[in-house]
Order: C-alpha cells, then sequence, then structure tokens
C-alpha cells in the first residue's frame, strides 16, 4: 500500500518507535511514579526523558511544564475550557479543526464570546483582520500553525507578537507541525502549546502533550490519582502532576520519545526538505492531469506537505474510494474534520481529497499516484466529437 493519510496519523513508524514499546511492555512494564521499586523508577526516567526530548526541540525551559495528554484534541480541550470563563472573548479563524471550533461552540453557551477571523481562499490570514478583533475582554488568541485542509502556515510568529503587545495568551495548535517546522515558544510568544504525538512527531496514538507556560494557570478538567501528595483531598499543584491525573500512557510515552529522537537526530530541515520535494512533484505533475483542482498556496515556504484536491465529475468520496479499491492508494475524503475550513474554501458540500506526505514516502510513489489520478480524470471527461474532414 501507498500510504498518504500522515496528516491523520504517520506511518509506518522508524523501527525504534515499535521497539522501544516492545522494551517497555517486556522489561519495564510498571506504572511511573507510582512506587519506589526499580521497575517503576525506570518507567519514571523513560516517561521523564521524553520530557526533556521535546522541551530541547521546542526550546522549552522547564520540561516539567509539558503535560501528557492523549492526543491534541484532548490537549486543546484542556487549553480552552482551562483558560476561558463567562464574559472572556477569544479571536480564532476559520480554518481550524473541530478540536477546537468544537470547545469553542460548546463555551458560547456559557458566555465566552468567539470572533473567527475569515480567511482566504487558500487559507491566508490577514494580521489587520486579526488586529481589528480585538474587544476589551479578549483574554486570547487559538490559531492552528498550518491547515490540516491547504497546509497553509499561519503567521504565527506575526500573531504571538499582537497577542503580546494586547497582553493576551496565544494558545497555538501544532498538530501539523510539530517535528516539522521550527518550533520556538519563546520566540513566537507562546502561551500555551497543543501537540499530537502520533503525526509528525512518529509516535504512537494515545500520544499527546500541551506546555504551559510559567504563570498561565488552567482549571484542571481531571482529578484523581497522582502517586504525590495522595494524603490532600485537593489535587497537588506542582507540575506535571496538577495536571496529570490517573497512569499515563507509559508505553505509548516510550513510542513517542523513540519518535522525537528519531526527528531530532534526522533533523527537521531533511524531514521538511524531502517532504517538500515531494508536494511540489505531485503540484507540477497534478498540474498536467484535466479537470483536477489543487486548494492551497503555490508558494512551497509558506505551506506544508498537505495537498487536498477535487476532481471534476466525481464526488470526493468516490475518488478516495477508487484510489484505495483499484490503486491500493490510502488517503483521506471527506470535511478533514475543519468545517469550517471547508465553509472557508467553498468546499463544504463538494468535500476534497486530501493527500499527505511524509519522510518515509518516494517520489516513485507520488509518480504511481499521479498516473492513477490521470487516469480516473480522464474516465470522466466529456469526449470531443470529431467533424468529418
Amino acid at each position: 500500500m501507498i500510504y498518504f493519510d500522515s496528516a491523520a496519523t504517520s506511518w509506518p513508524k522508524p523501527p525504534e518507535v515499535w521497539q522501544a514499546m516492545e522494551h517497555f511492555i517486556k522489561e519495564v512494564g510498571a506504572s511511573p511514579g507510582r512506587a519506589g521499586h526499580k521497575r517503576t523508577v525506570e518507567a519514571n526516567r523513560i516517561v521523564d526523558e521524553t520530557r526533556q526530548q521535546l522541551a530541547e526541540l521546542f526550546n522549552i525551559d522547564d520540561h516539567k511544564r509539558i503535560i501528557f495528554t492523549l492526543n491534541a484534541t484532548d490537549s486543546l480541550n484542556l487549553a480552552i475550557k482551562g483558560l476561558l470563563r463567562p464574559g472572556d472573548h477569544v479571536i480564532t479563524s476559520s480554518m481550524e479543526h473541530n478540536s477546537v471550533t468544537r470547545p469553542l461552540y460548546t463555551l458560547q453557551s456559557y458566555g465566552v464570546q468567539v470572533t473567527k477571523v475569515p480567511c482566504d481562499q487558500q487559507g491566508n490570514i490577514n494580521l489587520d483582520d486579526i488586529e481589528r478583533a480585538f474587544l476589551p475582554n479578549t483574554k486570547a488568541i487559538i490559531m492552528t500553525h498550518a491547515s490540516n485542509v491547504t497546509g497553509t502556515i499561519m503567521p504565527v510568529e506575526e500573531v504571538g507578537r499582537l497577542a503580546a503587545r494586547h497582553k493576551v495568551y496565544f494558545v497555538m495548535d501544532a498538530a501539523q507541525t510539530a517535528g516539522l517546522l521550527d518550533i520556538d515558544v519563546k520566540k513566537l510568544n507562546i502561551s500555551i502549546l497543543t501537540f499530537p504525538g502520533h503525526k509528525s512527531l512518529l509516535g504512537p496514538q494515545g500520544t499527546g502533550g500541551i506546555y504551559i507556560k510559567e504563570g498561565v494557570e488552567l482549571m484542571t478538567l481531571r482529578e484523581g490519582g497522582t502517586g504525590s501528595g495522595s494524603e490532600t483531598p485537593t489535587q497537588p499543584d506542582m507540575m506535571p502532576e496538577k495536571y496529570e491525573s490517573g497512569t499515563l500512557n507509559a508505553v505509548g510515552i516510550a513510542g513517542l520519545g523513540a519518535g522525537v529522537k528519531y526527528v531530532r537526530r534526522v533533523g527537521l530541515k531533511k524531514i521538511r526538505d524531502h517532504e517538500m520535494n515531494l508536494t511540489k512533484r505531485f503540484l507540477d505533475g497534478a498540474a498536467a492531469i484535466p479537470g483536477m483542482h489543487i486548494y492551497g498556496l503555490s508558494d512551497l515556504t509558506k505551506r506544508v506537505s498537505v495537498v487536498s484536491f477535487r476532481i471534476d465529475g466525481y464526488k470526493a468520496g468516490e475518488v478516495g474510494d477508487r484510489l484505495d479499491k483499484k490503486y491500493d492508494i490510502a488517503c483521506r475524503a471527506g470535511l478533514h474534520c475543519a468545517p469550517d475550513a471547508h465553509r472557508t474554501l467553498g468546499t463544504f458540500e463538494e468535500k476534497l481529497v486530501r493527500f499527505s506526505f511524509s519522510y518515509f514516502n518516494t517520489a516513485e510513489e507520488v509518480d504511481f499516484a499521479l498516473n492513477a489520478l490521470k487516469e480516473i480524470a480522464v474516465a470522466r471527461q466529456p469526449e470531443v466529437a470529431t467533424l468529418p474532414v
């Protein structure tokens, strides 16, 4: 199978990832922070090392300010529901994933005001429009780093400066960029960073995290066992225990740690260069396919390796189904859990097919997919009548 669905979950994983998980299950097995015997000490060391690897990747001084979660959606729920209160105002964009839009929609019924700044049909956002959206009660800007539909990279450095000038929090969703683009929480003035473990960080599903800047206080969504401060009825106030209740997915975190080490060893630049070379190859080839329409920017420096498209005469689901069943190509067709983005693009009704490339894809796979798409497109092109000479 050719796998072009890494924007959902990256695959394949480096061997180090499943080997680290296998080692944990076979040789460690215990719960981190729950006892003093050597197996729990080793489990805690593995979890702590992963925290340190992530802190170094994101230029975070205190690795204990990274909280492990189930995924980026879990992190965003903690960030959004833990930060906002009735009467607060928040600014976001019209290109957000449901992991941002749905929690905000829920909070609106409790008195939180939400302004969605409209983007253009390439997914770009205008900084002046963000500036005009500020109100006296604005508390935060919540924005994706890159769209999971068009791949458009948002101007997050400028947004961070806006947030600093207006003295509001900047919450950045790095679902499509953690492990791919350079993320420096200090340079970008990030108050809260949310990220999944199972995408470009190359870890397994069920892993993710959130960085909470010192001085930012969130209401806890869960309370319970932490392994420390067990004698008190209140949740410990120390980090990371304040937000990590219950037994961690230590097996998954071991795999995530191996994935982060792999990313850092190979290097973000090498990974991005390879993915964007594949993206360019695909975009160049797609331009010659009749009836195929690509969404997103042509400037490769302003996008990630996510490409959405439609083909005249087909529903998106039809194309995805043919690619899977006839050509053994895995992709994603539909709304991509981002209906606001599709409304912005004008594709809410027809939906789109999405290819997302990874470091492990090849030029040969891209060429094969282009040929497959050409065959699919040509099959629905109207025939031109030939007049007799």
